[in-house]
């Protein structure tokens, strides 16, 4: 069998389905007569989870590549911009208790490690405020750029929080109308098998049977065709990540001139944390939680009373739902001509917006490494679920580092996440390379790694982690005169953007009345 690739089906709407769709018809011409067909069926009648409101700079490039205006975007989908998180009482659970993991890298950290000057002459200043200037730009809600800056550019990194829903509304006009991608609203009923064990097509309920070359799996928890259809096993990480329950709301504004937070907001509770995303015209906040520590009730009273310190008793007007966590992913994503994608392959606590992020390298790897031919693709299989797996061990340790360095023994639920037993093997490792070295480029062996090494220090020192230096390790003067320059360069930058950039509700009504210069 040597068939070429020439039509993809994708199984399921949502942001993973339409995103998939978009990248790979706009790379693969699916808008021409000899474009790649791409088929994107999803049900008339399930309901999207729609609690994926964060995203990583990443998504300028994704929205750029399919032709998506960035004034369009912020209009559609109730889009704000995000700078980075803010975790709050993560490390002893005191008022004041808060540091950043920021998008922008430390200052000048291509040529030079801030961390260990930080350590000797800095670290009564926070780590992420000493070697960048983004955490400032938060606090006073600054919006990364000016009304003058382009498209998809910058003055200081950004990704942008936004509506879910919405989101996948404007994806779909989208890669419907200029990508040329095929929309079934139908019933998948059932499978049908080639000879080699593939699937050859699918039987629909009203639209006959939808044949195609590779089937993309976008069906999120139920997995249809990956999980259910060819059995590939689901591995479970909650004896890493304890996190299987969340519930979730929308939290009105008091006003139309409320600051909207340009960052991500995760507050450490009891038993989990709260998320709190700024929008436009809302807030999505919800709270994050483990049932074997709490219960349902228990953890919807910590979430009202945090709603309430914003709003007072309207918090308990609420409507809250619940949505259930397994934590864990696919033993591998791509079998025979199926790969998984967003929540069929895996998913994990929302903690630093790992989900959609997932989705855009998936559907980018796809698309680059389109197999031509059929034998072709076992080939592409392979390397996408070795590529794949590094990455989720690599985003498990990330998400767990936040925890593994707290101080807090208020609840058994932060005592556990310290126990050596749920803290994977490499992180144990990496953790106590890093006691006597700071994270750096050489200690990761991707060229595309999800979290740089500049986001293992922000968490790190962020959560008061000290490395000390080698005992035989000398700091040549010139390199010390360099890290006091970059310290200087950033408080000036920090003074400069701080004085120089409009509000985040600014910039955003800005953009929604008169729109952003084309790029």
């Amino acid at each position: 069998m040597s068939q070429e690739i020439k039509h993809i089906v994708i199984v399921g709407g949502g942001t993973a389905g339409w995103i998939t769709a978009g990248v790979i018809a706009a790379d693969h011409l699916s808008h021409t007569p000899e474009g790649l067909k791409v088929t994107l069926i999803e049900s008339p009648d399930v309901p999207i989870i729609g609690v994926g409101e964060g995203t990583w700079p990443t998504m300028r490039g994704t929205l750029r590549k399919m032709g998506i205006s960035e004034t369009e975007f912020f209009r559609e989908c109730d889009a704000s911009f995000k700078q980075g998180a803010k975790f709050a009482k993560w490390v002893t659970g005191a008022q004041d208790d808060y540091y950043y993991h920021p998008l922008v890298l430390p200052e000048g950290y291509a040529d030079i490690n801030l961390a260990p000057y930080w350590h000797e002459h800095l670290s009564n200043v926070p780590f992420a405020d000493a070697v960048s200037f983004q955490g400032h730009l938060c606090e006073q809600h600054l919006a990364p750029k000016q009304n003058t800056t382009p498209e998809y550019a910058h003055v200081a990194n950004y990704a942008y929080h936004l509506d879910a829903g919405k989101f996948s509304t404007l994806l779909q006009r989208h890669c419907t109308t200029k990508l040329g991608v095929n929309h079934i609203l139908d019933h998948v009923t059932g499978i049908i098998s080639a000879e080699n064990g593939d699937i050859a097509a699918l039987q629909t309920a009203n639209s006959g049977k939808l044949e195609a070359d590779l089937f993309i799996d976008c069906t999120g928890f139920k997995s249809m065709l990956l999980g259910e259809h060819y059995g590939i096993e689901f591995v479970d990480k909650k004896h890493i990540l304890f996190n299987d329950s969340a519930l979730a709301t929308h939290v009105p504004y008091e006003s139309d001139n409320d600051p909207i937070a340009s960052h991500t907001i995760s507050t450490g509770q009891k038993n989990g944390w709260v998320w709190d995303i700024g929008l436009p015209t809302r807030r999505g906040v919800g709270h994050v939680y483990s049932s074997a520590h709490t219960n349902d009730a228990d953890a919807e009273l910590e979430l009202r009373n945090y709603i309430r310190e914003s709003i007072g008793d309207k918090a308990d007007e609420l409507s809250v739902r619940k949505i259930d966590i397994r934590p864990g992913h696919r033993e591998k994503f791509w079998h025979k001509n199926v790969v998984a994608v967003g929540l069929s392959a895996g998913f994990l606590e929302p903690l630093e917006a790992s989900a959609l992020v997932l989705v855009e390298l998936s559907a980018q790897m796809i698309s680059e490494q389109l197999p031509a031919t059929r034998p072709l693709m076992d080939v592409v299989a392979k390397r996408f679920n070795d590529k794949f797996l590094y990455r989720w061990d690599r985003i498990i340790d990330f998400l767990k580092l936040h925890y593994i360095l707290t101080k807090r023994t208020d609840t058994q639920y932060w005592i556990d996440h310290c126990h050596p037993d749920s803290i994977p093997e490499h992180l144990q490792e990496m953790m106590a390379l890093w006691e006597y070295h700071s994270p750096w480029h050489q200690d990761f062996t991707q060229t595309d790694e999800v979290f740089p090494s500049a986001s293992y220090q922000y968490v790190l020192y962020g959560m008061g982690f000290a490395t000390k230096a080698k005992p035989t390790q000398t700091r040549a003067d010139s390199q010390a005169q360099k890290a006091q320059q970059a310290f200087m360069r950033n408080q000036q930058l920090t003074a400069k953007l701080v004085k120089g950039l409009s509000t985040n509700r600014e910039l955003i009504n800005t953009i929604r009345d008169y729109g952003l210069p084309a790029s």
